[in-house]
């Protein structure tokens, strides 16, 4: 995985926060690729609006998009962000939404696996224990203008 962003949007002041966000990210990543469910559940945010939206489906809290893990890991499930597109638009010191093509090989347990390509939309808050994803929002459409 290429450690280096592409574009960056933020004011100088939050560089910190930036680079913390660059680090969950790939942290989060080794962890779904090593099917750690208690590593993701660290990094998701501690509230019941914590939410990822996928395959049309909506989970809400960190328990409930945990247990969502657990079951796409029990079959294959693997990322590769590409991080020469990644981008990060600065909300606030405390927020920072990214954008990053994925491709995910996945597939049901006893079944072959797909490799899909989707542009990646995740939301970061920070708070007292630190920066955690708050939103998961895969996009079929892969196209960054």
């Amino acid at each position: 995985m290429n450690s280096q962003p592409a574009t960056v949007r933020q004011p100088k002041r939050s560089t910190r926060g930036l680079w913390a966000v660059t680090a969950v990210l790939a942290v989060l990543i080794a962890a779904q690729n090593a099917h750690d469910v208690n590593g993701v559940k660290s990094m998701l945010w501690d509230s019941p609006d914590m939410l990822w939206f996928g395959r049309n489906v909506e989970n809400r809290g960190r328990d409930a998009v945990a247990d969502r893990f657990r079951e796409y890991y029990q079959g294959t499930w693997h990322l590769e962000p590409d991080m020469s597109q990644f981008h990060v638009a600065v909300i606030s010191n405390d927020v920072m939404q990214i954008l990053v093509p994925i491709v995910f090989t996945r597939g049901l347990p006893g079944q072959p696996s797909q490799d899909n390509k989707f542009l990646i939309s995740q939301t970061f808050v920070h708070d007292a224990n630190g920066w955690h994803v708050a939103s998961i929002m895969p996009i079929a459409n892969t196209q960054l203008k």
